[in-house]
């Protein structure tokens, strides 16, 4: 029973140092892309803390960073809460979800493509609705929009968050269990080919992100608090 409490009060412990990880991740590190969008990396965080903990811990996550941004340094107010948050939810806890229920390699990469397909489809939905009252622009023009701004945008956000969730769910986890924060896995970290393979697709998913948000959507680089 004392251990069982103690395991809780670690396992909560973590969830809030990984939800403010992922509001320093985000207020150090994004990348705006004209005219009205942001991307940044705290959707890595916070997956990686439902992976770790469950999706209640993603939607908990999920939910607080998009606050404290709104509270603190965003600049679109509620709209860019409500769209953060949605983001956020559809991409971290449909691969949580998934990868709960099938923890191994295969149930981590159908989460991750699952959470792009979700992430994707929910920001495209949403925008139709709700960015024609926040720009005062009609449901047509934000139509207009869709492939060659929102689309690229929403589909390389989610497939940069999975690479990232990729290369670093592994290491994280195991580090986490050698400090007594989650229990031991039967499975070890191995650099077996499998795993060289991930690691390989993931890095050439990262960098491929990074060259469409700068060369294709014009992004640029951000660093530093409340820039």
């Amino acid at each position: 029973m004392k251990r069982s409490k103690t395991m809780n009060i670690r396992r909560l412990t973590m969830i809030g140092l990984f939800t403010a990880l992922a509001y320093v991740v985000m207020v150090l590190i994004h990348f705006p892309v004209p005219p009205m969008l942001t991307l940044d990396l705290k959707d890595t965080v916070i997956t990686l803390c439902g992976l770790c903990f469950g999706p209640l811990a993603a939607v908990f996550a999920g939910i607080v960073v998009p606050f404290l941004e709104l509270i603190t340094v965003s600049g679109t107010g509620v709209y860019g809460f409500v769209m953060n948050a949605l983001g956020t939810l559809s991409f971290s806890v449909t691969v949580s979800l998934i990868y709960r229920f099938r923890k191994n390699m295969l149930g981590a990469v159908l989460g991750l493509v699952s959470g792009v397909f979700a992430m994707t489809a929910v920001m495209l939905l949403f925008n139709l609705v709700i960015t024609p009252w926040y720009l005062h622009i009609s449901v047509a023009e934000v139509r207009q929009m869709i492939p060659t701004l929102l689309l690229p945008f929403n589909l390389v956000k989610a497939v940069l968050n999975a690479a990232l969730v990729m290369l670093l769910y592994k290491p994280v986890s195991t580090a986490l269990q050698r400090m007594g924060f989650l229990p031991r896995s039967e499975h070890s970290y191995r650099l077996d080919w499998r795993t060289v393979t991930a690691i390989v697709i993931s890095l050439v998913l990262v960098v491929a992100a990074f060259v469409v948000v700068f060369q294709v959507l014009g992004g640029s680089f951000t660093f530093g608090w409340g820039a």
